[in-house]
């Protein structure tokens, strides 16, 4: 590197252009074999910055959302989970929802696929640098209650539950909150709805059935699901478990057939 170069290297440095001193050289490599004009790398220099940041920004904000793995749409099988309703799923994935400050709930069984199209959804919004955040409910009572005994209850609110555009609340129903985590997870809901932030919800509950969830107070639940399916998007999803599909085809959850003829037999 000659010292024209360090000087260039050091002003991007400086200016926080990291992509351009990453690439100057061979851009301006390209500018001279192609003969561009001073405008025409000047265009390409700052495209390339402005595309690393994009990048950048992307992979913060899929950090940030703490996904427990990354999971497409493309990867969804929708052969199998034909109780899925793909024209819904694929509204979803234009991210108009969000936009419009909706919440989208998927329902149905253990084993079809909610996680993975909630995290998928979840995936297309920070790659359109929407702010997301993805947290089963038993882990966000569980953080919750630890932020109340630190004195960080008010900080984890603002930044991890209410921060976020879209806020991604996992597995609902299958653990059953006490009083106290019932409160507080209508204050989220009633927060985000005053808010105009959109959620995405899963359960392997009916509706009818999240009563038995949230501290048996019928009426919070009422004021709770009022608040989540107003605007909301529906989507029941029904079929068998994909894990146990596998498992059975793995010969794991079936007697093999002259194990039963034995035992038949006897």
């Amino acid at each position: 590197m000659n010292l024209q170069a360090e000087r260039i290297d050091a002003h991007c440095r400086q200016l926080k252009l990291d992509g351009l001193a990453e690439r100057f050289a061979a851009i301006a490599g390209q500018a001279a074999d192609h003969d561009w004009s001073f405008l025409d790398f000047l265009e390409q220099a700052l495209s390339h910055e402005r595309d690393t940041r994009q990048i950048r920004s992307r992979q913060t904000l899929v950090r940030m959302a703490s996904f427990p793995v990354i999971k497409t749409l493309e990867q969804y099988d929708f052969d199998f989970a034909v109780g899925a309703p793909k024209n819904v799923i694929d509204e979803l994935a234009t991210l108009r929802f969000i936009e419009r400050g909706e919440n989208a709930v998927l329902l149905g069984p253990s084993g079809v696929g909610k996680s993975h199209l909630a995290i998928a959804l979840g995936y297309l919004a920070t790659q359109a640098g929407i702010k997301t955040h993805f947290v089963t409910a038993a882990d966000l009572m569980l953080q919750l209650a630890a932020a109340q005994r630190q004195d960080r209850y008010e900080s984890v609110m603002r930044h991890r539950v209410l921060g976020p555009r879209l806020l991604i609340i996992d597995e609902i129903g299958y653990l059953p909150f006490t009083g106290d985590q019932a409160s507080h997870f209508f204050h989220i809901i009633s927060k985000r709805y005053e808010r105009g932030g959109s959620m995405i919800l899963t359960s392997n509950l009916p509706f009818a059935q999240w009563g038995d969830t949230f501290g048996d107070n019928p009426t919070l639940t009422a004021a709770m699901l009022d608040r989540v399916l107003h605007h909301a998007h529906i989507v029941q999803i029904k079929g068998d478990s994909y894990r146990l599909r596998r498992m059975k085809k793995a010969g794991f959850l079936e007697k093999p057939a002259k194990v039963v003829a034995q035992n038949s037999a006897a």
